[in-house]
């Protein structure tokens, strides 16, 4: 009895904590002050079309560093404790003649849509993590299809460290060049021409090392779960 009056408490308590969203919610007709903020100062400020791109790289560059930062540590957890013994082999099945000769037809495309993404990401949908996740899809794809297929760790882990250490320099260069209050201001590069490649300063160059960053970091993961943790 005591166990279902507790029940309803807590449903009754939700509740009465949901309730103004049911009873105080509108459909909002213009943008607040944050986000016409953001939205129009992308165009003038930064010379983007992407407004997205400008929240997540440049207004809210910070949060941007710490996903990183959590991927990493999710990929170097998924690598430490699936890290196997070198006595215990893993076994990778054959890839049928199909998905060979897909794989080696699509796998090329795949990866240069990937570069394309991040380094569109300041004009179109997209951006560096879609962008890097679909460079570890290619190569999934190659480990799926051909057996012997293996990754080189030291280009993944010089492509992830340099990555890194490249974004974090990008930021502090808009500190030094521009002031406090500047980390990852991308305007310490010329912004350019406008819905041009080469456009809103440094953008391009921090979305595609947060691409390859991401890419690497999640080829390392499917290494961890195919290899035998043993070193090449």
């Amino acid at each position: 009895m005591i166990k279902y009056l507790l029940i309803a408490l807590v449903l009754i308590g939700m509740g009465w904590l949901f309730l103004p969203l049911a009873t105080e919610y509108f459909t909002p007709t213009q943008l607040n002050n944050l986000a016409a903020n953001y939205v129009y100062g992308s165009a003038a400020d930064l010379n983007m079309p992407n407004a997205v791109t400008s929240v997540v790289v440049t207004y809210r560059g910070l949060d941007t560093l710490g996903e990183v930062t959590v991927l990493f540590l999710a990929t170097a957890g998924v690598g430490f404790f699936l890290k196997r013994k070198n006595s215990i082999k893993s076994k990778r099945r054959h890839g049928s003649e199909i998905l060979k000769s897909g794989a080696d037809l699509l796998a090329p495309l795949i990866i240069l849509f990937g570069i394309y993404i991040f380094t569109h990401g300041h004009l179109t949908p997209g951006g560096g993590f879609p962008g890097g996740v679909v460079l570890a899809s290619a190569f999934l794809l190659l480990l799926m299809a051909q057996e012997h297929f293996t990754f080189s760790h030291s280009v993944i882990q010089f492509t992830e460290s340099l990555s890194g250490i490249a974004y974090v320099f990008i930021g502090l260069a808009g500190l030094l060049l521009l002031g406090l209050n500047h980390f990852l201001d991308p305007r310490w590069l010329n912004l350019g021409q406008w819905g041009k490649l080469f456009s809103a300063g440094a953008v391009p160059l921090i979305y595609s090392f947060i691409g390859l960053k991401v890419g690497s970091e999640m080829s390392g993961m499917l290494d961890s779960l195919q290899s035998d943790g043993g070193d090449e």
